[in-house]
């Protein structure tokens, strides 16, 4: 964020590059940020609720005060999401677009962003690979929700900050423990919902939502 003006007076003579990439104050790209942490945080709910009722896990009291888990949640939630979408869907995939079609803009940011959640140790990163379908359809979901709000990073920030807030809810207070009934492919690797089949079908339903409201803004 401190290099961006630099970059945009050095580079393009372009003084105003953080709103070029969407992040604006303006009240409906507030409104943006809501719906999006709304969704995010609901969808999160939504998906340990079935697995609870299809008996997949069982919820437990929080181990801790629930409301500070909350708090510190929606914080580090808040700027994880602010970061990273200023970095992908903000100045990389404007990048890629000076140079590239919409749709090699897309996938290429998309697959990187996946991609750059595997700088890990190499057992690790094996471990992980049943995440990389999920993470690079977020990686395309964030840019579709962008595209669906003409280039406004609000939709986008507040997805990405719900889905990290509800999981970080879950997984900090300690609020599920699974009952071993299923597969890990499906409620999810080393207990983390996007590297199963659950989060990967959640994850789909999202993609398939954003893509269409982006479509439905571009035929209008």
């Amino acid at each position: 964020m401190l290099l961006t003006p630099w970059w945009g007076k050095r580079v393009y003579h372009q003084p105003q590059l953080l709103q070029s990439y969407g992040l604006v104050g303006t009240q409906q790209n507030g409104i943006d940020l809501f719906k999006g942490l709304a969704i995010g945080l609901l969808m999160n709910l939504t998906m340990f609720t079935l697995q609870g009722l299809l008996g997949w896990l069982e919820f437990q009291k929080p181990s801790l005060v629930i409301w500070r888990v909350i708090l510190e949640g929606f914080l580090s939630a808040l700027g994880i999401g602010l970061a990273e979408e200023l970095v992908f869907r903000g100045w990389l995939l404007e990048e890629l677009q000076r140079d590239y079609s919409l749709r090699v803009s897309l996938w290429t940011s998309a697959i990187i962003y996946a991609l750059l959640h595997f700088t890990k140790p190499l057992s690790v990163m094996i471990r992980m690979l049943p995440a990389f379908p999920a993470l690079l359809l977020l990686g395309l979901t964030l840019v579709w929700a962008k595209w669906s709000t003409r280039g406004r990073l609000g939709l986008s920030i507040g997805l990405h900050a719900g889905l990290v807030w509800g999981y970080y809810i879950i997984n900090i207070g300690q609020l599920v423990e699974y009952s071993g009934e299923v597969s890990p492919w499906i409620t999810g690797v080393d207990g983390n919902p996007i590297a199963g089949g659950m989060g990967l079908l959640f994850m789909g339903i999202l993609a398939f939502w954003m893509r269409k409201r982006a479509n439905l803004l571009r035929k209008s």
